[in-house]
């Protein structure tokens, strides 16, 4: 676990002098980390997968600069202009990425990141926002509360701007100033997951939800829509209320059968490892009898078989929250109010891909 926290740190910040450089040097950076020029090499290769940056001699480069770019010596770091407040509602599932790319884009803006860690309850979220409000610590808070009407009118009418973090409120509000947010676009995260299944040849696909999820509502959108593109029958919708609450997960394969549901979208990981492990233990293959997506892509790689995924675009949520946050504190009132959604991506694993499909699904009648 340390050497994972500390592969995410060096990501952080090499991502950060990228950003403000637009180039690092291995050796400049391992001999500023104090790690081996081989530990930063990997680093670029494992951030060049990921599309993050372009790898050159000698170091690496922002994506579009081109492999024959003249790396500059490091110039020194900008001075911190403002102090960001960020709360989350959590601190290790889903949420570090997107906290990531907050810290790397403060770190090229020179600006100071407050964290504070909430637990999906408004009351506790209010007590954490108005902490970093009173003590005078922020200029401007980045959050991502449990939201109602009440909450939206109080972060409205808050003292510093505001802008929310995968989370977004009708698009008008009785406020002083139009919230403004960042957030996945969650619903063409369905639609690209139901074009891919119907790729493979499904006609009847299944959208299982997390219980009071926010993203659930965003997810029925897309699936409808993507299922109404393309003319094929709408499967079901169910919604989870305990993960690996296993008189529910036989329910969710019942109702597969007799729907003669193919192929399922799941939110989130943990709910569609469930899924497929109750199928392996049930004589149901996957993805043969039954195809499986994944909503999230925390975890999904270690399922077996490893599960096919839409992945939120966290870090770079986290990204464009703060530079437009700077960009609020600089501007002010001047610039218009801005609502960013940020295209997810498909992870295309094992649990999806089916070249022979056998005639009647689900061997097991057992539930």
């Amino acid at each position: 676990m340390t050497d994972r926290l500390f592969g995410v740190q060096r990501h952080e910040r090499l991502l950060g002098e990228l950003r403000r450089a637009g180039s690092v040097r291995v050796a400049d950076l391992a001999r500023e980390l104090g790690v081996s020029e081989l530990t930063i090499r990997r680093d670029i290769a494992a951030l060049a997968e990921r599309n993050l940056v372009t790898r050159v001699h000698g170091g690496a480069t922002l994506p579009g600069q081109g492999p024959g770019v003249d790396l500059p010596r490091p110039v020194q770091r900008p001075r911190t202009r403002f102090t960001i407040g960020i709360v989350v509602p959590s601190l290790d599932f889903y949420w570090p990425p997107i906290v990531a790319g907050a810290r790397a884009a403060a770190a090229a803006l020179g600006v100071a990141l407050q964290l504070r860690g909430s637990s999906y309850d408004p009351d506790e979220d209010r007590r954490q926002i108005g902490r970093l409000v009173e003590a005078s610590q922020v200029q401007g808070l980045l959050l991502a509360p449990s939201l109602d009407a009440e909450m939206i009118d109080w972060i409205g009418r808050l003292p510093v701007p505001a802008i929310l973090v995968e989370r977004q409120p009708h698009r008008w509000t009785a406020t002083p100033r139009q919230l403004e947010w960042v957030r996945s676009d969650h619903a063409l995260g369905a639609e690209i997951a139901v074009h891919h299944l119907h790729q493979q040849g499904h006609r009847h696909i299944g959208l299982v939800l997390s219980h009071e999820s926010p993203t659930s509502e965003h997810l029925l959108q897309g699936w409808r829509a993507a299922c109404a593109d393309l003319a094929i029958a709408d499967g079901m919708v169910v919604a989870l209320t305990a993960r690996e609450h296993w008189t529910e997960i036989r329910d969710v394969l019942a109702q597969c059968r007799r729907a003669r549901i193919t192929a399922l979208i799941v939110h989130s990981d943990p709910d569609a490892m469930s899924i497929a492990q109750f199928c392996a233990e049930h004589g149901v293959a996957v993805p043969d009898d039954l195809a499986l997506v994944s909503y999230d892509d925390e975890v999904a790689h270690l399922a077996e078989p490893a599960l096919t995924a839409v992945r939120p675009p966290k870090h770079h949520v986290g990204r464009l929250a703060v530079e437009l946050m700077v960009s609020r504190l600089l501007d002010g009132d001047r610039r218009p109010s801005q609502r960013v959604l940020v295209a997810p991506e498909l992870v295309v694993r094992h649990s999806s891909l089916s070249l022979v499909r056998r005639p009647g699904m689900f061997v097991s009648e057992r539930f």
